[in-house]
C-alpha cells in the first residue's frame, strides 16, 4: 500500500506564533459493519505522519447491524472518535451534514466508510490546502469494482447537469474532499432540505482544485445507491440548480399546441379543397394521447418542485440525534487546546 507524507500543516499567527491545526474527517456510516475496522485503522495510519491533531467523526445514519457497537468500541480505544447516532435513517447527504455540524476542525474532510475513496489521498488534499486552496475535491481517473452501466450513467449524469445548471460541477468527482473552515460554516448556513452537496459547495465558490485518484472497488458490504436512489439522488441535483426543467415543461406545452393546431389546420384545408374530412380514429387517438401525456409531464415536473417547497416550509430539522459519545468535556478542552495552540 502506497502511503503518502505530508509535513505538519502550520499557520501563522498575527503575532508569529505558530499553532497546531485541527483536522477533522467526517464518516458517514450505515451497515457498514464489515469493512469499518479496516476503515479506522487506515484512517489513522494516515493521519499519524501529518504531525496535526485530527478527529474522526463517525455518523451513524441508522443502521440496523452492529455498526453502533462497532463504533463504541472503537471509540473507548481511541479518545480523538466522535460518534453521532442518528434516530433514524436520514440519507446519507443529510448524515454527512450531521458531521459537518460537529466537527471543530480548521480543515473537514468528507469520506465514505466503504473505502472506495482511499484515505491514502487525504495528505494530497492537505498539502493543496496548505497552498492556499480552500476546497480539494478528489477527481476520479478510473473506477474500479463497477459496471459498465454505472460507469455510463454517472458520466451521462454530470454532463447532463452540467448542461441545465447554472452552476458548473466538475465531472466524475463525488463528496470525498477537503474543505476548509470558512468553506463549511458557509455551507451550513445552507437549510435546504433535499441536498446536493457537491453542487452546494461548487455554488459556494472560494478557490477549489482537483486532486485525481483511482477509486477502488468497494471493500466490504453492498452499495448504499442502488439505482431507484440513484434516480432520486440525480433528481435532487438537478431540481436543486436548475429550473430548466420547468422551461421545458412550457416548450413541450407550446410543442403540443403547435401540432393540435397544425393538425386542426391540416383537417379543416383537406374538407375546404375536397368533398371528404380526414378519415379515421388513429389521428385522433395519437393526438389525445399526445396531449394528456404532454400534459402529465408539465404537471408532473411542477408537481416535483412543488414537493420541494412544501417539504422546506414545514421547517423541521434536517435531523434528530440519538446518542453522542466523544463530545464530553475532555474531547472539547483537547479541541480548543489544538486550536488555539
Amino acid at each position: 500500500m502506497r502511503h503518502y507524507s505530508v509535513s505538519a500543516p502550520h499557520w501563522n499567527e498575527p503575532d508569529g506564533n505558530r499553532r497546531v491545526l485541527l483536522l477533522s474527517v467526517i464518516v458517514p456510516c450505515k451497515n457498514e459493519d464489515a469493512v469499518l475496522r479496516e476503515t479506522h485503522s487506515r484512517l489513522v495510519s494516515v493521519l499519524q505522519p501529518l504531525a496535526t491533531d485530527f478527529e474522526i467523526v463517525y455518523v451513524d445514519d441508522g443502521s440496523t447491524d452492529s455498526t453502533f457497537e462497532l463504533l463504541r468500541e472503537i471509540q473507548c480505544v481511541d479518545h480523538r472518535v466522535r460518534i453521532v447516532q442518528l434516530s433514524r435513517n436520514f440519507g446519507h447527504q443529510i448524515a454527512t451534514t450531521a458531521g459537518l455540524e460537529h466537527a471543530s476542525g480548521d480543515a473537514v474532510v468528507l469520506i465514505d466508510a466503504d473505502l472506495q475513496d482511499p484515505p491514502e489521498v487525504i495528505p494530497l488534499m492537505v498539502e493543496q490546502w496548505r497552498n492556499g486552496f480552500d476546497v480539494a475535491y478528489g477527481l476520479r481517473t478510473a473506477r474500479d469494482g463497477e459496471t459498465l452501466f454505472k460507469l455510463w450513467t454517472a458520466r451521462a449524469f454530470y454532463r447532463a447537469i452540467n448542461r441545465l445548471s447554472a452552476v458548473p460541477i466538475a465531472v466524475d468527482t463525488g463528496d470525498f474532499r477537503l474543505m476548509d473552515r470558512k468553506v463549511v460554516d458557509a455551507l451550513l448556513r445552507m437549510p435546504e432540505q433535499d441536498r446536493f452537496l457537491r453542487g452546494m459547495i461548487n455554488w459556494l465558490g472560494f478557490r477549489q482544485v482537483g486532486v485525481p485518484y483511482r477509486r477502488a472497488a468497494r471493500g466490504a458490504g453492498e452499495t448504499k445507491y442502488p439505482l431507484l436512489k440513484m434516480l432520486r439522488f440525480a433528481m435532487d441535483g438537478i431540481a436543486s440548480f436548475s429550473v430548466l426543467p420547468l422551461k421545458m415543461a412550457t416548450w413541450l406545452g407550446f410543442s403540443a399546441s403547435g401540432l393540435a393546431m397544425a393538425l386542426i389546420l391540416y383537417a379543416v384545408c383537406v374538407h375546404a379543397l375536397t368533398d371528404r374530412w380526414v378519415a379515421g380514429w388513429t389521428s385522433l387517438f395519437v393526438a389525445v394521447l399526445f396531449m394528456g401525456g404532454a400534459q402529465l409531464i408539465g404537471l408532473g415536473i411542477i408537481g416535483e418542485y412543488i414537493g420541494r417547497i412544501y417539504g422546506e416550509t414545514k421547517r423541521r430539522p434536517l435531523y434528530l440525534v440519538q446518542e453522542l459519545l466523544g463530545f464530553d468535556a475532555e474531547a472539547k478542552a483537547q479541541q480548543e487546546t489544538a486550536r488555539a495552540g
